[in-house]
């Protein structure tokens, strides 16, 4: 990634344990928290800080790069870091272009702190109430899927407030995961991606000083800001995804060289290598938009963004459902890995924004429409 961050050392070190205990921490319902440990120790989780910031100075291609490869050893770590990584891509993205973002990086860079990100199940309305009291805000909010949350430092969060001159708006901020008011609900019991350790954050009256908000937008609206954080989001997180079916075609692949014997498996493995160089090229497509922090945030971006998601979404689901198809019934035994990988890889579908809420968001960008409608817009539109 860097002069001091060598990622193909760093997945020879650790990526073997990693892979070890991916299984077991499945079958547990466990958390990566040794694994984070590990990277922190590393010097992962400050990466992409500039190195001028005492950071590592990596490039947000790399860190794709090394998700990517990570996954192949244990998804989980690799979902759960994507996570952290995208919003210190965020604020490496706005700080190149003279928008606030330095705080933040200062304080990844000064102590690998760990970010928890929030802003996916909120999307553009934002959840909780806010209050404004003396110096700032009390915020009373519950917020799901904060991968890495057990091992996280602070949290990066938003929630509805309304403002009794500008209306409705959403208030981005940070939260240290030590402030009063801040728990974890322990209820992440889930499908695949079992040991991100994406448990639900309640805020229960934090308060949050007036000069913690980093951005106040209108509720409801689609802001640039979202621009830049799905551009660089999706390639970091489908990344992950790729890997998995990139490990789960690993499988297929050897598991087959014994039946190749039979016509159909030839076929088979044609077609899983078809569904997996799409979803390559969907990734290798968002990464080339991303371009290395260095774009103009528009709704247009953000929807060629999010097609190139849905498309690698779909098809890493469908490669490792192939995988298994490949693999015959042998692949529903566990000690395997394919099912585990399987499972992991419908996650996919659910990040930022699902299939058929990216067609509208595409649709209506298409035809030179605001990506989302909005609600005064409903209100007139006359009665059929």
């Amino acid at each position: 990634m860097s002069d001091t961050i060598d990622p193909t050392a760093i997945l020879d070190d650790v990526g073997p344990r990693f892979r070890a205990q991916a299984a077991e921490l499945d079958d547990t319902d466990g958390f990566i928290g040794d694994n984070y440990e590990a990277l922190r120790k590393r010097k992962v989780f400050s990466a992409l800080v500039p190195a001028a910031y005492g950071g590592g100075g990596a490039r947000h291609a790399e860190m794709c790069d090394f998700l990517r490869a990570l996954a192949h050893h244990c998804p989980s770590t690799a979902l759960a870091l994507s996570m952290h990584q995208h919003l210190v891509s965020a604020a490496v993205a706005n700080d190149r272009a003279g928008r606030p973002g330095r705080a933040l990086l200062d304080k990844v860079a000064g102590g690998d702190v760990i970010l928890v990100s929030t802003g996916a199940n909120d999307w553009l309305e934002s959840n909780g109430s806010t209050e404004r009291v003396d110096g700032g805000y009390r915020v009373t909010a519950v917020k799901p899927f904060a991968s890495g949350s057990p091992k996280g430092d602070v949290v990066v969060t938003s929630a509805a407030f309304d403002d009794p001159v500008a209306g409705p708006q959403a208030l981005h901020f940070p939260v240290p995961l030590s402030a009063e008011g801040v728990s974890l609900l322990d209820d992440w019991r889930t499908m695949g991606m079992r040991a991100t350790g994406s448990q639900t954050i309640r805020l229960n009256g934090v308060f949050v000083p007036e000069a913690a908000v980093a951005l106040r937008r209108p509720r409801g609206r689609f802001h640039p800001a979202f621009a830049v954080i799905l551009t660089v989001a999706m390639p970091l997180i489908m990344s992950a995804y790729t890997g998995v079916a990139e490990a789960a075609a690993a499988i297929a692949r050897d598991r087959a060289k014994d039946k190749a014997a039979d016509p159909v498996v030839p076929m088979l493995v044609g077609e899983m290598e078809n569904l997996l160089a799409t979803a390559q090229m969907a990734r290798a497509d968002m990464i080339r938009l991303a371009n290395d922090f260095d774009f103009e945030p528009t709704a247009d971006l953000a929807s060629r963004v999010l097609v190139r998601k849905t498309i690698c979404a779909n098809h890493v689901i469908a490669t490792a459902e192939t995988a298994l198809e490949v693999t015959g019934g042998g692949g529903f035994f566990r000690w395997v890995g394919l099912e585990r990988l399987l499972r992991d890889a419908h996650g996919a579908q659910f990040h930022l924004l699902p299939e058929k809420r990216q067609q509208v968001f595409t649709g209506r960008v298409s035809l030179g429409l605001d990506p989302v409608e909005q609600p005064e817009a409903v209100e007139r539109r006359p009665a059929a």
